[in-house]
């Protein structure tokens, strides 16, 4: 099954950018970020490190009140299983986590037994 994330949102996804070496990541949190462009990586103002994002295609428009463009975004906290494999998520993962091989374009990704470790997804 899939993450938290509305597919609804991603239907201007173009491509997805991925910032670090997946084959090391057995899950990443998705979220949906405002962001002034549709393209390039957005800033990163949140706790954790960001390790993708989603670029929109030309026809992705802003919200008409803030001129913002609502972006897929990728990340991982200091706690999550790649930094402490031993830790909160050594097995299961967060709500908003999802295997980043399952990752495309316009699809929200997936639970695995992966991302999943130990727990069926």
């Amino acid at each position: 099954m899939s993450s938290l994330l509305d597919g609804s949102v991603l239907s201007h996804e173009e491509e997805v950018v991925w910032l670090e070496d997946l084959s090391a990541l057995d899950y990443v949190r998705q979220t949906i970020d405002k962001t002034p462009r549709r393209r390039g990586k957005p800033r990163w103002m949140r706790d954790g490190r960001m390790v993708g994002y989603a670029e929109l295609d030309g026809g992705a428009e802003a919200d008409p009140d803030s001129g913002l463009h609502r972006r897929r975004v990728f990340f991982l906290l200091p706690h999550d299983r790649d930094l402490d494999p031993d830790g909160l998520y050594a097995a299961g993962a967060p709500g908003e986590a999802v295997d980043p091989r399952t990752v495309r374009p316009r699809t929200v990704g997936q639970k695995t037994p992966r991302s999943q470790r130990g727990i069926s997804a």
